[in-house]
């Protein structure tokens, strides 16, 4: 992960004033992990908390969400230690910003944090498979398309959308953090 370099009217944007947690949500490939954790070292104190690596704490018995038999269980369990991080950091006066794919019962457990950003990251599935092929892949290519079909069909509301097809990283970094910091901060309706 190389830092990108912060374009004038992002610097513009930074405040010492602590935002509310940011949440990027989006299907594979969206970029949530390479660019929230590079739009919180933009940042003065921020945490970045890949969801994924929460859940992949559990090392025996460890389930996709989409198991049977506990997956959804261990998801809401790794929303929970989440958001349980998020609020330690935030006690610390640290900001997060969080990457996961957010369902409309996980979104739920997020907006308990208060004031969450929840931004998603919309791409097509020929700019994912383009993107993910530069990558390794830590889920079958079904997987893969029965998630961005899930994300495609049932995303759960977010404070903005913004479409990634065709924005480089740099590009993607500077609208996800100017999207963060006018944001109006309330839940969707």
């Amino acid at each position: 992960h190389g830092r990108v370099e912060e374009p004038a009217a992002v610097r513009s944007l930074r405040s010492d004033i602590m935002r509310p947690p940011l949440v990027l949500t989006g299907g594979p490939a969206a970029g949530k992990s390479t660019t929230g954790r590079l739009v919180a070292e933009l940042r003065d104190r921020c945490a970045f908390i890949d969801a994924d690596d929460i859940r992949h704490l559990v090392v025996s018995g460890h389930l996709a969400p989409w198991e049977d038999n506990g997956g959804a269980q261990q998801q809401m369990l790794g929303v929970e230690n989440v958001c349980a991080l998020v609020r330690n950091f935030a006690l610390g006066g640290i900001e997060s910003v969080v990457a996961d794919f957010v369902t409309a019962s996980t979104a739920s457990v997020y907006r308990t944090l208060g004031g969450v950003v929840l931004i998603r990251l919309q791409i097509s599935l020929s700019e994912a498979e383009a993107r993910a092929v530069t990558r390794p892949r830590h889920i079958t290519e079904a997987e893969f398309q029965y998630l961005h079909q899930l994300d495609a069909n049932a995303a759960p509301a977010a404070d903005a959308v913004l479409k990634v097809d065709g924005l480089d990283l740099a590009g993607q970094v500077a609208a996800i953090e100017r999207l963060w910091a006018t944001a109006t901060h309330e839940a969707p309706r």
